[in-house]
């Protein structure tokens, strides 16, 4: 009898594809989002629609100007995958409502997964988006995490949004 994977697995492993799109020089990250058991979003880490990305440039800005990982995301060509795959659900005029987030990465230099927990600005679309699960990477071999997502709130609203940035880091994967 085949094996078939398990959900979450099947769901990343399409994140881990739509991360072979990503137009950073660091890194490879997807995410989708799925509603009902739909897939009815997906971003990949890329300029904006019509500009020119990195890739197509021959080099990071981010590097270029020597800006330490985690920091200064404005000065970064790329728009975050997570955020991406927001804003084209919000093209589509597709609710997010309920939804549960994939978020794939992998380093581009030797294809290592990463552990995609999502940056600052990110987790708050994803709470402001009314996402209930985030399902990432990690560089254990098939390993997976999920996070719930009123759990993030619910930390925020014990404690200041700053404490939890600083807790967490910046950024908690290689800074795209």
């Amino acid at each position: 009898m085949i094996a078939r994977p398990a959900k979450d697995r099947y769901y990343l492993d399409i994140a881990r594809v739509v991360s072979s799109r990503s137009t950073c020089l660091k890194v490879l990250i997807g995410a989708i989002i799925v509603r009902s058991d739909q897939i009815i979003a997906a971003g990949y880490v890329g300029a904006p629609r019509h500009t020119k990305s990195s890739l197509e440039h021959g080099f990071c800005l981010r590097r270029h100007l020597k800006i330490p990982s985690g920091t200064q995301y404005e000065l970064c060509r790329s728009v975050h995958a997570e955020q991406n795959a927001i804003i084209n659900a919000a093209r589509a005029g597709v609710s997010l409502l309920g939804g549960d987030m994939y978020i794939y990465g992998e380093t581009q230099e030797n294809r290592q997964p990463l552990f995609a927990f999502p940056c600052f600005i990110c987790k708050k679309m994803i709470i402001n988006a009314g996402l209930n699960r985030v399902i990432v990477s990690h560089p254990e071999p098939e390993s997976l995490l999920i996070f719930k997502v009123d759990d993030w709130a619910k930390e925020w609203e014990a404690q200041d949004i700053i404490d939890d940035k600083c807790k967490y880091g910046q950024r908690d994967r290689t800074e795209s």
